[in-house]
């Protein structure tokens, strides 16, 4: 156990060194950390979902699909990616219409290209970006670790125990209250604080990191597997990791989205429509 412990502690560390030097360098190398992050994604979801045992060519379409998008948030060009994705995503859902095929597939190409792209969107090459970043850094794991100490000293009713029944509702709770005032305060540290809009938005970003580990926990269940995979020594799989934070990514992408449409501001990076000019 002490020996597991250690290994779990080292590369934890490491891991945790590689991606805040990568959010602290930003550009290409934040770019080939989002894709990597992805890549190791679809492996895991693939292999999950048994995609390449059921159906050899979807799953190589998949892997094309998620390369493509990769290459082309790595070389920059941004403005393809998300089109592409959603070509992708299209074609894998006729696809599996057309010959009974798995419908994991449209899933799996969806959840590890939108990884790419929303994790290197926010980051973006700008201060506000890795503002962005550490800040949803901050919900994410002020709302794991306080809601698994907050729902171990309270308990009460189960949030999902059909789906992961360790996980409360004074858990969720908690955890969604902490990330809210660790989210103020990090973005305090950078900017004033301007009206409700941050603490909203730490607030949503909390629920839908809380939704992702839900959503994991589920296809985990559903195909009977304890981690995502071994790549990570003593941590399981890289979706075990960022399942939370990939959520919270999706929803913090889609906000500067949904603001970018509505404002006509297209060029705008994620991190300023986040957190203001």
């Amino acid at each position: 156990m002490q020996s597991e412990l250690r290994l779990r502690i080292l590369s934890g560390i490491v891991l945790a060194i590689v991606v805040l030097a990568a959010t602290w360098f930003g550009g290409l190398a934040f770019r080939v950390v989002a894709a990597a992050i992805g890549l190791l994604v679809y492996y895991e979801w693939s292999t999950m979902t048994r995609l390449a045992e059921k159906d050899f060519r979807a799953n190589a379409f998949g892997w094309l699909s998620v390369a493509l998008v990769a290459a082309l948030v790595v070389f920059a060009f941004d403005d393809l990616a998300l089109p592409v994705l959603l070509g992708a995503v299209v074609l894998a859902i006729v696809y599996a219409l057309a010959s009974q095929a798995s419908n994991w597939l449209a899933g799996g190409v969806a959840y590890s290209g939108l990884t790419v792209i929303s994790l290197a969107a926010i980051r973006g090459d700008s201060a506000h970006g890795f503002a962005a970043m550490l800040f949803i850094f901050a919900v994410v794991w002020a709302t794991d670790i306080l809601a698994y100490f907050v729902g171990r000293a309270i308990g009460g009713p189960k949030l999902a125990p059909s789906i992961s029944p360790g996980k409360t509702w004074s858990g969720a709770i908690g955890g969604a209250i902490s990330a809210v005032i660790a989210g103020t305060l990090l973005h305090m540290a950078f900017f004033s604080l301007d009206g409700l809009w941050v603490p909203v938005v730490a607030l949503v970003l909390s629920v839908f990191s809380q939704i992702g580990d839900l959503f994991e926990s589920f296809i985990k269940r559903r195909f009977g597997v304890k981690d995502s995979s071994r790549l990570i020594p003593g941590h399981g799989g890289v979706m075990d990791r960022v399942d939370g934070l990939v959520f919270a990514c999706f929803a913090a992408f889609l906000i500067a989205l949904g603001d970018a449409i509505v404002s006509s501001t297209a060029n705008t990076p994620a991190g300023v429509i986040l957190f203001g000019p």
